[in-house]
């Protein structure tokens, strides 16, 4: 029996995270971020079902570094993950039950806040004061 950190199914996790980068694909603001890195959206989708599948029920099929990867868009803003989290806390409540909604959305703000983080790290001069609204 597979540990989780909440009741989810790997199918629910692939359903949540393909109507999220069809929301994402269709974004005035996110979309064009995304569409400047992703060439092959269900390659993009399977990666990024692995990340969630590793993190919610632990398995171990996911290698890559998303700190690494949004530091390294050169695109990526830290006001961004705002619009995101919206957007994939919609698509959480519109696709699960409430309280797995509300357990995942707290683990994606979790992981956004650090990611905005790290991206705030990336944007501040030696010695300065970090631009945590930077134009999108």
């Amino acid at each position: 029996m597979t540990l989780a950190r909440f009741p989810i199914t790997a199918e629910q996790i692939s359903g949540v995270v393909a109507e999220f980068y069809a929301a994402i694909r269709a974004h005035p603001s996110l979309g064009p971020v995304f569409a400047a890195h992703v060439t092959d959206w269900p390659a993009h989708e399977e990666k990024i079902a692995r990340f969630w599948r590793n993190a919610i029920l632990f398995e171990r099929s996911y290698d890559g570094n998303p700190m690494a990867i949004h530091r390294a868009a050169g695109n990526v803003r830290p006001g961004m993950f705002d619009d995101w989290l919206v957007l994939f806390d919609s698509v959480l409540h519109r696709r699960l039950p409430a309280e797995t909604a509300a357990q995942w959305s707290a683990l994606a703000h979790r992981i956004g806040r650090g990611l905005r983080m790290g991206v705030v790290d990336d944007l501040t001069p030696p010695g300065g004061i970090p631009r945590l609204r930077p134009s999108r």
